[in-house]
């Protein structure tokens, strides 16, 4: 119970701090950008007319492109696997490695997520929408769910050989 409410206040609290003017000036826009950038340097490495504007990606050649907006870049993904570690009871050290391990999870799978919806949107709008809105969301949450629970198995794991 303790663990449950822990998360839920570090949830909100969290949203809440994401969505301050300081927290969008500074961090979430130039991380969308960031995101955007990364992405098009990807794409370019086989597709060179790929380029990135900010928070949007576009073809070049198509003029098809697709805007990273929020809940689009990560960021939620990371908070709500950030509460969830911080809720559990572990060591810091432990929380830092989940840190670091869950941001880059969640991360790789989420410039997959844009490449992908960036091609299915030049391909076909009825499956890029459904993508969009169910099964990359349902992806990236299953991706949060999967790194906290193979993080708790190896904070288990961790204690264990410790109290050994």
């Amino acid at each position: 119970m303790r663990f449950f409410l822990l998360f839920l206040v570090l949830v909100v609290a969290l949203f809440v701090a994401e969505l301050t003017p300081p927290a969008q000036t500074w961090v979430v826009v130039p991380w969308t950008a960031l995101l955007a950038k990364g992405c098009a340097t990807l794409l370019s490495l086989v597709d060179p007319s790929v380029v990135a504007d900010g928070r949007v990606l576009l073809h070049g050649q198509s003029g098809v492109g697709v805007s990273i907006e929020a809940g689009c870049n990560g960021v939620e993904a990371c908070l709500i696997l950030l509460a969830a570690l911080i809720a559990y009871p572990a060591s810091w050290r432990a929380r830092l490695i989940g840190v670091a391990a869950g941001f880059a999870a969640i991360q790789v799978a989420n410039v997959l997520r844009i490449i992908t919806l960036f091609y299915l949107a030049d391909w076909n709008r009825a499956v890029f929408e459904f993508a969009h809105l169910y099964l990359w969301q349902a992806l990236i949450m299953l991706d949060v769910l999967v790194v906290w629970l193979l993080w708790m198995r190896w904070v288990a794991r961790q204690e264990f050989a410790r109290a050994a």
